[in-house]
């Protein structure tokens, strides 16, 4: 298989999957080696196909949908029931970050859609020496959530909410909070 047939197929994989799909995995179903995935994905997506990288793997980006941004503050005992508590409404838990006095901002993908993704996101960090992002603000962190509708975001908001999760922004916090787009 020629490279431009190799990288048509992977595209056609990731559109039919609603899960990441690792490089090694595609690397086994083209019999080509994990770099070659690597670099035909930097071609597609100069080309410009909207593929996103997760932890997991590769998968399409999904059709533009309602965001926002919520600021949360918890323990590391509650990240499994915060997380929760949006992909049960429907929410798409897109990323995390933390806004840092000295280094900025600090964002990392999550791709967390439901509760075996938190599942798997809450083992994989208990059996790793790497601790939660938000422990380098005190608990303080941010989420970009995804979900169909701006009701589905006032109902996650409103459950973070009633949780306690919910953290007031300050006036000197530079957080983008988008609706619809």
């Amino acid at each position: 298989m020629k490279g431009e047939e190799r990288r048509q197929e992977i595209l056609k994989r990731l559109s039919q999957e609603e899960t990441p799909v690792s490089a090694a995995v595609l690397a086994a179903a083209y019999g080509v080696s994990r770099q070659i995935i690597v670099q035909d994905i930097a071609l597609l997506r100069a080309q410009g196909a909207a593929i996103v990288s997760l932890s997991r793997g590769y998968r399409m980006e999904e059709p533009a949908a309602c965001r926002r941004v919520y600021k949360v503050v918890h323990t590391d005992e509650e990240v499994e029931r915060e997380l929760n508590a949006i992909v049960d409404l429907g929410g798409i838990v897109e990323d995390v970050f933390v806004s840092h006095r000295i280094y900025g901002t600090i964002r990392a993908p999550m791709g967390i859609r439901s509760r075996m993704d938190v599942k798997r996101f809450v083992e994989g960090i208990a059996a790793g020496k790497s601790s939660l992002l938000k422990n380098v603000t005190s608990n303080y962190h941010y989420h970009t959530v995804r979900a169909d509708s701006q009701e589905l975001l006032d109902l996650i908001e409103k459950r973070l909410e009633e949780e306690g999760f919910l953290a007031p922004l300050q006036d000197f916090e530079p957080v983008e909070c988008s609706g619809c787009g």
